[in-house]
């Protein structure tokens, strides 16, 4: 994957860029990014409210890892999965 990143990277007048552990040791690794759209009740301090709406967007929602404040440690698609389910409960169904 190395090669291939460097080889695309030529192609496009890029630069290739990978972790540390990538970089000094050759190992590849992959991580789970989350975060970035804290939720809370003002607009200030938060991105979502509780109801995992945008704060001044009516009708869009955040519904991903994005909302998780941290890692859990552990691979996060079934926390990811749960808070989906439970967004959805809080989701107002439209009138047809």
């Amino acid at each position: 994957s190395h090669e291939i990143t460097r080889e695309f990277a030529k192609r496009t007048n890029g630069v290739p860029l990978g972790s540390i552990g990538e970089n000094l040791l050759n190992l590849p690794t992959t991580a789970h990014i989350l975060g970035g759209a804290p939720m809370g009740k003002s607009v200030e301090a938060s991105v979502i409210d509780e109801n995992f709406a945008i704060h001044n967007y009516e009708g869009l929602y955040i519904i991903d890892g994005s909302v998780m404040p941290a890692n859990p440690g552990v691979n996060p698609s079934l926390t990811i999965t749960a808070l989906a389910e439970y967004a959805m409960s809080k989701v107002k169904e439209k009138n047809s």
